[in-house]
């Protein structure tokens, strides 16, 4: 999972991606401010370089909330032999000021950026290439992640750790009602109605009713997709009826609603105001603690012609073509985000509860190894979908949700919606391919 995304002060890290969309890109070049990486490390206005023979590299992270992370990381630094490796922790808002920060001499050599950069970045010959950094290693990463971060044949981005969103449910709740884990749309809809009981509701999706995070979901379960390559994937049979089931469920009253923690908390589901909940993978060691074994975890379910499918979010670490020396950036990613699987281990696992972006790590994860957690794991590679493709914009995103909004929550027409919705995708599709 991933992103991209809103600063939300009950969140941390990583688990940020997993919010779904991308960040505006708007942001002046003031935005940049002082000290923002290279005249920091290499002791001179452009950065980039070599201090004493050695070269000097800035790398870039955004404000983790998790403990022990940024020291982490500067160890890593640290312990990179071959050049002088500072590590600049960017709190505020991260993808807007790095994004301008590209476009001068004063941003970083190596920076993190959710789903990796945007088509705007690569367009705009703002980042390297860094397929010939993956070696025979290329199979090993996750595809979703590979294929997100890889625009005209080449590879932008080495992804760090993923976040992933699954259905979670109490599994003594469903015992008690005779219902077995919801594997299509029309038995998740039941099970919701079957499972709302009292003050119990069936089924929570967030606040919105799903209407921000589950439109992926949803087209993924009719076998659809935001795009279709360079072209519109959302405007073809069966997309209205999948966006439909949003409202459904809204209309039903079996949706908890009005939470004081939203979606990416588990305090609905273990405190038993709901049966089943959708969140993320970094919730699971709160609800062990608080259920035991008595929960399990689903993807979301599928339709007729469609699959199941859980979203996934990476940060991937990119190089900037600003960068005082190209060639000894990329020779650090490569290092870390390859070659040093001691460390992809420890930061994925050791700081929160995430998964390792190299399938032959997931295996040596002790706390991914049993339980819903090892189900969860197993989904990324099985039914993972990035969350949205490179070239879904953030106006394309913002148009997106504003669409959910009204035929979630107000009822419009989805056809209706979607087919109004298809220009303004055109448009942007035109512009960052054209």
């Amino acid at each position: 999972m991933a992103r991209p995304h809103r600063p939300l002060p009950t969140l941390s890290r990583r688990r940020m991606l997993a919010l779904g969309g991308v960040g505006a890109l708007g942001a002046s070049l003031a935005a940049c401010g002082d000290n923002t990486g290279r005249e920091g490390s290499a002791g001179q206005e452009d950065g980039g370089g070599s201090s004493g023979g050695r070269p000097s590299i800035a790398q870039w992270y955004h404000q983790y909330g998790e403990a022990g992370t940024q020291e982490a990381v500067e160890r890593y630094a640290a312990d990179y032999e071959p050049a002088d490796v500072t590590v600049f922790w960017k709190p505020g808002d991260y993808d807007q000021t790095t994004a301008a920060s590209l476009l001068t001499d004063s941003g970083p050599d190596v920076f993190e950026y959710g789903n990796g950069p945007t088509i705007d970045m690569i367009r705009g010959d703002q980042v390297a290439d860094l397929t010939d950094l993956f070696g025979d290693t290329l199979d090993d990463f996750t595809p979703s992640l590979v294929e997100r971060m890889t625009y005209d044949g080449k590879i932008w981005a080495v992804p760090q750790v993923l976040d992933m969103q699954v259905l979670v449910y109490r599994r003594s709740m469903l015992e008690e009602a005779g219902i077995d884990a919801p594997q299509q749309i029309p038995d998740l809809v039941a099970a919701a109605r079957e499972l709302t009981r009292g003050d119990v509701k069936g089924l929570f999706l967030g606040n919105d009713g799903g209407a921000g995070l589950l439109g992926g979901p949803m087209l993924w379960a009719a076998g659809l997709d935001y795009l279709d390559g360079e072209q519109v994937g959302f405007h073809s049979a069966g997309a209205p009826e999948a966006l439909s089931v949003l409202r459904t469920l809204w209309t039903d009253e079996s949706l908890l609603l009005g939470q004081a923690k939203d979606w990416f908390d588990a305090d609905a589901l273990i405190s038993g105001r709901t049966a089943m909940q959708w969140t993320g993978l970094w919730t699971f060691p709160a609800i062990s603690e608080a259920l035991g074994d008595d929960f399990g975890a689903i993807p979301w379910p599928s339709m007729e012609g469609g699959s199941p499918s859980v979203p996934v979010g990476a940060y991937g670490s990119c190089v900037s073509t600003r960068a005082g020396d190209v060639q000894a950036a990329k020779d650090f990613v490569r290092w870390l985000w390859i070659d040093q699987t001691d460390k992809q281990l420890d930061f994925a696992t050791s700081y929160g509860f995430h998964v390792p972006s190299r399938v032959s790590l997931v295996p040596q994860a002790e706390v991914l190894s049993s339980g819903p957690a090892a189900d969860a794991a197993g989904y990324v590679t099985e039914f993972g979908h990035a969350q949205t493709p490179l070239l879904w914009t953030p106006q394309c995103a913002t148009a997106w949700s504003d669409m959910m909004s009204r035929i979630v929550r107000d009822g419009a027409d989805p056809q209706e919606e979607l087919d109004a919705l298809v220009p303004v995708v055109e448009a942007e599709l035109e512009r960052v391919t054209g």
